[in-house]
């Protein structure tokens, strides 16, 4: 069982307290013995002093008197270390049982800042995209010490990243923005002298390797830019049921699918949630288009859509080549797959899966994906549900 710091401090500050009135128990202990003994020493001299010598008579009752004023002492004594120890130890308990609950109170008021930072450090980790949570601040208020150093150290930190982030999102959208141009011009250009009726064969195979190398890069600048978008916050919400979606993804899917000689199965039932419909749209499709293209021949993807404890599911199951477990995080990271990087004949630009993974995120939504025994990948997307009306 792990203890927190502020049950540790209570325990040590406990421990000394008890330790310390145990020590000084004691040694009231040893000064109260001390004095007892040389107490009665005293009154044992006054009734033995020099004197005439008594007679017989009076020697026994000298005796007599003497052995009984010895057991008397003796009871009294041991009454007085027996109330010490008895009424001390009770008053040590009383009085450590109260320190420690003091302890404990002051252990908490001492460690509510170190609390504050930790519920923010979590509240931004535990945020559905972790750039979207940096703007939060701490903004510890008190005296200047260690515990406001640290807290605004790490606000400093946070700062720091949400600028980083920002201008990395800001860049990413603006060079996609000016790449599309020049693409859609050489795009333009290629497509006027392949249909040239004095272009030879050669210049028309060569036309139709630079139109698919421009479609390429024209994909990989769209998928940028979603993914920039997707990694912005959501500020428009609206109700969209991810079984239509699928239905209308499906469609657009299948010539695509039929091409390719794999089969597509849907099984769709109401499922409700909130958000921008394109921005889902486009997650179930990359979905989709991924079980399509990263599969074997006469293959099969199984996309399904239902309800489970409100909250919206969504899976994708596809049949193709086995995949380790140990390689599935890398392929939700950009430009990240299982075949060769960044080749011309690539299926694709690698963004497809971080794309949906950024869009469940900004959606306040979880994605697992898990190999099938057979192979191929089932990813098992959760939504929140709708907010019930007001």
């Amino acid at each position: 069982m792990r203890l927190s710091l502020r049950a540790r401090l209570t325990l040590t500050y406990g421990v000394l307290f008890f330790t310390a009135g145990v020590l000084l128990l004691g040694v009231t202990y040893v000064l109260f013995n001390q004095q007892l003994s040389r107490s009665n020493t005293k009154v044992l001299a006054t009734h033995t002093g020099p004197g005439p010598a008594p007679r017989n008579d009076t020697s026994q009752v000298i005796a007599e008197s003497r052995r009984l004023f010895e057991e008397e002492r003796g009871e009294l004594r041991d009454a007085a270390l027996t109330s010490l120890v008895t009424q001390g130890s009770i008053a040590l308990l009383v009085v450590g049982g109260a320190a420690a609950g003091f302890g404990w109170l002051i252990a908490g008021r001492v460690l509510t800042p170190l609390h504050r930072v930790t519920d923010t450090a979590r509240r931004i980790a535990g945020s559905p995209a972790a750039d979207r949570g940096l703007h939060e601040r701490i903004a510890l208020r008190g005296p200047h010490d260690e515990v406001k150093e640290l807290a605004d150290t790490f606000d400093t930190m946070v700062e720091r990243l949400d600028r980083s982030f920002d201008g990395q999102r800001r860049f990413v959208a603006n060079a996609s923005h000016e790449l599309r141009t020049p693409l859609t011009l050489g795009r333009a250009l290629v497509e006027v002298a392949m249909h040239r009726e004095s272009a030879s064969p050669d210049v028309r195979q060569l036309g139709e390797t630079l139109l698919q190398i421009n479609t390429r890069h024209e994909r990989l600048i769209t998928g940028l830019l979603l993914l920039a978008r997707s990694e912005n916050e959501i500020t428009v919400r609206a109700p969209v049921d991810l079984a239509d979606v699928v239905t209308h993804v499906a469609s657009q899917t299948a010539l695509e699918a039929k091409d390719a000689g794999i089969a597509v199965e849907t099984d769709t039932a109401e499922a409700m949630t909130t958000g921008d419909a394109l921005l889902l749209e486009r997650a179930v499709q990359n979905l989709l288009e991924n079980g399509v293209r990263h599969n074997t021949e006469s293959g099969r993807v199984r996309i399904s859509s239902r309800t489970r404890d409100g909250h919206a599911i969504l899976e994708v199951s596809n049949s193709g080549p086995a995949v380790p477990p140990y390689e599935i995080p890398a392929l939700f990271e950009p430009f990240r797959r299982l075949d060769a990087d960044r080749i011309v004949t690539a299926k694709g630009a690698g963004l497809g899966l971080s794309i949906v993974q950024s869009i469940v995120r900004a959606h306040d939504g979880t994605i697992t994906a898990v190999p099938n025994p057979s192979g191929g990948l089932h990813v098992t997307v959760t939504l929140p549900p709708p907010p019930a009306p007001a």
